[in-house]
């Protein structure tokens, strides 16, 4: 079978069951793990990491109203390809190429692969989606395989469940503030902590720094989404707001690799599980510390 995935998430899920080889192609994001990296890719963006948080919000904001795409698939490329199965999302247009335009464009490929959109929105839908690529693969032992050793995981992180859970504010976006929402409190929940801001499955939601002191957290995670530690870093020491420095100086702030463990749907969100149960442990690790303020 010969697959093409426009999802970081869905590349990192189908190496996981052992499907690499099924891989012809893999969208402009895809950066793990390192054995696709020489995979050719068929997404595009306007959009330009480089540029501060506040402004990648504007652009999005400005590309929606004027009706351009976010990320743009490259037909020409595809029928070249002749893939069996596209894997994408529907849950968020700037992380995948909107679900509608894909099925436009695959109906005029000759012949038309299937279409796979992953629809998990909490971690169990998550789970779900493995099995579903797993079964669209003919991999559905190695599915359930994966899926129940990811299950093992998560629930032996209950034996380092703190007595009392913690608050915990989950940040995925700084400006705008957004509170990080989908999979992100079923992670927390799993940590042995309280979600303080978004309910498990719902989107992520925007919000004000005066909000979110008030909601009393015992420690704030920023997870930027799709960014690592050092964009973080730079972002929250660019933040001039006086309510977020009120907001942030109450509790302990620390920093998780959005990119990696958060903000894609796949295995890798157990390890974010598993992060965020050390941060509440005050313990850093790979893709986890503690931030601390320029003076």
């Amino acid at each position: 079978m010969r697959v093409v995935s426009l999802l970081p998430g869905a590349t990192e899920i189908v190496a996981a069951l052992g499907g690499t080889a099924h891989l012809v192609a893999i969208s402009h994001e895809c950066d793990f793990p390192p054995s696709v990296q020489h995979l050719p890719r068929v997404t595009t963006t306007p959009l330009d990491p480089a540029l501060p948080g506040a402004a990648i919000d504007a652009e999005i904001r400005r590309l929606r109203d004027a009706g351009q795409a976010i990320i743009a698939v490259d037909g020409d490329a595809l029928r070249r390809l002749a893939p069996d199965l596209l894997i994408t999302q529907d849950l968020c247009e700037v992380c995948a190429v909107a679900d509608g335009a894909l099925h436009r464009l695959a109906a005029t490929l000759h012949p038309a692969p299937a279409v796979l959109a992953l629809r998990g929105r909490s971690l169990d839908g998550v789970m779900d989606d493995i099995r579903a690529v797993a079964r669209a693969l003919d991999l559905a032992d190695d599915g359930d395989e994966l899926t129940t050793g990811l299950g093992s995981r998560i629930a032996g992180l209950r034996r380092g469940v703190p007595p009392v859970p913690p608050r915990v504010l989950c940040v995925e976006w700084l400006e705008p503030l957004y509170l990080a929402g989908h999979w992100v409190p079923d992670l927390v929940a799993a940590a042995g902590g309280m979600n303080a801001g978004a309910a498990s499955g719902a989107h992520s939601e925007v919000s004000t720094w005066d909000a979110a002191a008030s909601l009393r957290p015992d420690l704030t995670i920023v997870m930027l989404c799709g960014f690592g530690l050092d964009r973080a870093r730079i972002e929250l020491d660019r933040l001039t707001d006086p309510a977020a420095a009120r907001a942030l100086g109450s509790a302990p702030v620390w920093l998780l690799d959005g990119n990696a463990y958060t903000s894609r749907p796949g295995p890798r969100l157990v390890d974010g599980a598993e992060r965020i149960q050390a941060a509440m442990a005050g313990i850093e690790r790979p893709g986890l510390a503690r931030w601390r303020p320029e003076p």
